[in-house]
């Protein structure tokens, strides 16, 4: 009997960070891939990206609506549990594969945790901010295998008592897109978009749902930053956590502008693409800390959403006001010569995903938990 092995992705970000794993899945004539669509995914106002999914060919996807617009983040959790809970019931998967600190993904664990269903998660041990960071270590703590991408996630997993029997370090997934070689060019991506700007910059810009009483006020100095650089730029809409829709509201104004072009939602490998011929991106999502250093473009990271995480000659940090913003852009683009970084992986996270599959022991791996203290001496205590 084949494994099934099932993967839950909420965002457009997931999605692309699991892609690799999932073909890994999809190939191996030892498993059976199984894919549940949902979050982000089913929302029209945020691309309907669940197209992207089923464009891609895999064989068993489920697409589950688990939250309709502005719906709370607590009400989207029950919702999320309730879906993937029959639908688990149903289709018994060997294991689940969750990845990163969206309310989906902790809906995922605690499913996974409490069904004795092996639950692996994806780059956990990693800082994210804001409530985010507490989810992803709830997560890590109700999984019971840990795929992370660098040595430092290694240890905060160990400092939260984590078994290091099950983590393995195989580097960020969606690296080997990045160091993956297209057919594909830039023209034909901008030619798929409508984009004919020669050079621009990326926007990226998310709320800060511990900060949404001041998000207007801060989410109007960074439009004020990219109108006043004089640059184009491609601007994405943000995730949809709560304040999303004063974001939108603020983005309005580039309609102004046709050197600003928006759009909801691009596919993960021409966004890639896209960034890595861009001169900088600016905004506060995890891309500016993890994509843009791997690539080698220069990254203007505003505002705390992303405070404590890698830092590199490339991230530049600022405040949210506008000419704090404007000075970043303008060391952003003096900047001459830019050193990639191997930080999250070399691209090999698909071979070294499924090497550990294969391995028996993996699949022994007790569904109780148990703490392991870290320089703890009882004696003293």
């Amino acid at each position: 009997m084949k494994k099934k092995i099932l993967f839950l992705t909420g965002t457009r970000a997931d999605y692309g960070k699991m892609k690799p794993l999932m073909c890994a899945v999809e190939e191996m004539d030892e498993f059976e891939c199984y894919i549940f669509v949902t979050g982000m995914h089913t929302l029209k106002e945020f691309g309907d990206t669940r197209i992207e999914v089923l464009k891609d060919g895999f064989k068993n996807v489920h697409v589950y609506m688990n939250q309709i617009i502005e719906e709370p983040m607590d009400l989207v959790l029950a919702n999320t549990i309730n879906g993937f809970s029959r639908y688990i019931r149903e289709l018994e998967p060997d294991m689940i594969v969750l990845h990163g600190d969206r309310v989906e993904t902790l809906a995922g664990a605690i499913c996974g945790a409490i069904n004795n269903i092996l639950v692996a998660h994806i780059e956990g041990g990693e800082l994210s901010g804001t409530i985010d960071e507490s989810i992803r270590h709830a997560v890590s703590k109700l999984a019971h295998i840990h795929f992370v991408s660098n040595n430092d996630a290694k240890n905060r997993l160990l400092q939260l008592g984590e078994d290091e029997r099950s983590i393995f370090v195989i580097g960020s997934p969606d690296i080997d897109i990045i160091m993956k070689e297209y057919e594909m060019d830039i023209e034909f991506v901008k030619k798929h978009y409508d984009i004919d700007f020669e050079s621009y910059a990326v926007l990226l810009y998310h709320p800060v749902t511990t900060e949404v009483d001041s998000l207007k006020t801060k989410i109007s100095h960074v439009v004020d930053a990219v109108i006043e650089s004089g640059d184009n730029f491609i601007a994405i809409n943000p995730n949809n956590d709560h304040g999303y829709n004063i974001i939108l509201e603020e983005y309005k104004r580039f309609n102004n502008y046709s050197r600003i072009k928006r759009f909801p939602s691009i596919r993960f490998e021409y966004f890639i693409e896209i960034l890595r011929n861009a001169t900088y991106l600016i905004g506060n999502s995890s891309v500016g800390i993890h994509e843009a250093p791997v690539i080698g473009i220069p990254s203007v990271n505003i505002g705390t959403r992303q405070r404590n995480r890698f830092v590199y000659d490339t991230i530049i940090n600022c405040e949210e006001s506008k000419d704090d913003i404007l000075q970043a852009i303008d060391k952003a683009k003096k900047m001459k010569k830019i050193n990639r970084t191997n930080y999250f992986g070399n691209g090999n996270s698909k071979e070294n995903f499924r090497k550990v599959l294969l391995e028996k022991d993996i699949w022994k791996i007790s569904r109780q938990k148990i703490f392991n203290d870290i320089g703890y001496n009882k004696q003293n205590a």
